[in-house]
């Protein structure tokens, strides 16, 4: 094996530790921290997924390099390793989306918590005029004006978007924490292969 190649191949082990393991750990912490409700974490964790994942592409690109130089690249072994990591890859791109999904849903959540109790979201508020009850919306009102609806009914308004976006982070949290393990396994397959070739 030439310097190149082994320049080459101590390149392709370093960005393999240093990308594929933060990436790993920050997949892996995620749900944590939607757990606890955590949008800063959370954010940073995104970031981390984001920037890590992009760099070990270059994983890839030296695997690729590697292969050419020592002629190994139609070896059954290697195409499959490839094909793991680029699908590795793919489901980085989707963990990366629900990462940011369940952000949006934390921050709605935190300010449906911020709102006064019987207060209105400003999306379910009335627009104007033509939404205020006239003579013929009354029918169904108590004496004095006030409508038949208790004074729950704006609180429940209210509780509803909260959580149906606390539902929402759920439900990405568990999406991460899958996808996340399907990521750690293809990429304990494809070192195996590596290791074992």
């Amino acid at each position: 094996m030439s310097f190149t190649d082994r320049l080459v191949l101590w390149l392709h082990i370093a960005f393999a530790i240093f990308t594929i393991g933060p990436v790993s750990a920050a997949i892996m912490s995620t749900p944590r921290y939607i757990r606890a409700r955590n949008v800063a974490i959370v954010r940073y964790l995104r970031r981390m997924t984001q920037i890590f994942g992009l760099i070990s592409l270059a994983v890839l690109i030296f695997g690729i390099i590697l292969g050419q130089q020592l002629d190994l690249l139609a070896k059954p072994w290697l195409t499959a390793s490839m094909t793991l990591f680029v699908v590795s890859i793919a489901l980085l791109v989707i963990i990366v989306r629900d990462q940011h999904r369940a952000i949006s849903a934390l921050e709605k959540a935190a300010a449906q918590e911020t709102l006064p109790p019987g207060a209105v979201p400003a999306e379910a508020a009335p627009a104007g005029p033509a939404d205020t009850a006239g003579p013929a919306d009354t029918a169904g009102s108590q004496p004095g004006g006030q409508p038949a609806a208790d004074a729950g009914t704006a609180a429940t308004a209210t509780a509803r978007p909260e959580q149906a976006a606390r539902h929402i982070a759920s439900v990405e949290r568990g999406r991460i924490t899958t996808m996340g393990a399907v990521v750690t396994v293809i990429w304990l397959v494809v070192l195996i292969l590596m290791v074992w070739k």
